[in-house]
């Protein structure tokens, strides 16, 4: 059979995630997914297991009780609201919308490489601005910014860990808005950002042209249920809901989603915990010979090291602790890894592994 198959299609490549197979060994020490070091509320674990014969009966497709529970935690109304079978269904989904064939798309890098994988998909035009920290090159950043077209900020960015103030994302967005451009602004790891409130959730009131994605997956520990939220106004939200895969977000995702926003305080005792560890292992790792520390807002660390990051990974992963390689991100190379802040004991695991190298 002779399939036509869009360019694009028959082309991709698929980003390049962190974990590798040998994680589902339970005795491997996985810093290399930055979720809250917490884990899951017990809460949701203990309503998930009352709930399993749930698993029979179709969801709600429209996520009802769990927009509901986001927009009394966001503050945000429920026609502002889309959710989402984790951050990265909303990605590319927001690209399927909004972006078409030669749409300029411009991203600071390193970050998420799927920003620039759903971009690609869509055969958008993308440019890169190099940078290990936007908020000191916004002056150049704002510069490049294109006309009908998208911008993507990851806001603290990962890998780098690094935070843009409110007041910097506001400057973007205007920038955007006077060439009618949208900034879709990602925000998965804002909440695990001790001591400082610089989310742009407020701005949404005031700015159409801004998109702001968020994830329990990350803040809440739900990596393996999968929930990502999307906030925008109403006109741009009301798109999403039509596109999106019916019954995409599963029943059992809906009640840890809803469960989950009813336990802030697990989310402040975790912010407490990664400020504590965070200062921790900076100062730990930076005094090991061969590594630097990045100055980091949220809960993971990149580090440059003189070692090849994949060969260190190998080494660490045959005493069972797996670090992100960070290689597969456009603006780094193979002299960069990636760690997650945990607890105490299991930080200090990963500090007597790096000693030994």
């Amino acid at each position: 059979m002779n399939l036509k198959i869009k360019k694009q299609f028959r082309n991709h490549k698929p980003a390049v995630h962190g974990g590798l197979n040998s994680i589902m060994d339970a005795d491997i020490l996985d810093f290399s997914s930055n979720v809250n070091p917490m884990g899951a509320p017990k809460e949701v674990t203990r309503i998930l297991r009352r709930n399993l014969d749930s698993v029979s009966s179709y969801p709600d497709i429209d996520s009802t009780e769990l927009e509901k529970s986001l927009s009394k935690y966001t503050g945000v109304p429920t026609s502002k609201i889309a959710v989402g079978n984790g951050a990265t269904e909303l990605i590319y989904n927001f690209c399927q919308a909004f972006l078409s064939e030669k749409t300029p798309v411009l991203l600071p890098i390193p970050t998420f490489e799927e920003y620039k994988t759903a971009s690609l998909l869509h055969n958008c035009y993308v440019d890169f601005f190099k940078t290990m920290n936007l908020e000191n090159n916004l002056k150049d950043f704002v510069k490049h910014i294109p006309k009908n077209g998208c911008v993507f900020v990851c806001n603290p960015n990962n890998p780098t860990g690094n935070l843009v103030s409110k007041e910097s994302i506001s400057k973007i967005i205007i920038h955007s808005a006077k060439k009618n451009s949208l900034v879709f602004l990602d925000e998965c790891f804002i909440e695990m950002t001790p001591g400082k409130n610089e989310s742009a959730v407020s701005l949404i009131k005031k700015f159409d042209n801004l998109f702001v994605l968020r994830s329990l997956t990350k803040s809440f520990g739900l990596a393996g249920i999968r929930i990502g939220y999307g906030l925008g106004n109403s006109k741009l939200i009301s798109i999403l809901k039509k596109i999106k895969i019916p019954w995409s977000v599963n029943s059992l995702a809906q009640l840890a989603g809803t469960t989950a926003l009813k336990n802030v305080s697990h989310l402040e005792k975790s912010k407490l915990l990664i400020q504590k560890e965070s200062a921790y292992l900076q100062k730990k790792i930076s005094m090991i010979k061969g590594f630097d520390c990045y100055d980091t807002s949220t809960n993971f660390i990149l580090i440059n090291t003189k070692t090849d990051s994949t060969l260190l990974q190998k080494k660490l992963l045959h005493k069972k602790i797996l670090v992100r390689d960070c290689k597969t991100f456009q603006g780094l190379n193979n002299h960069y890894i990636r760690i997650a802040v945990k607890t105490r004991k299991e930080n200090n695991i990963l500090l007597k592994e790096l000693m030994a190298l």
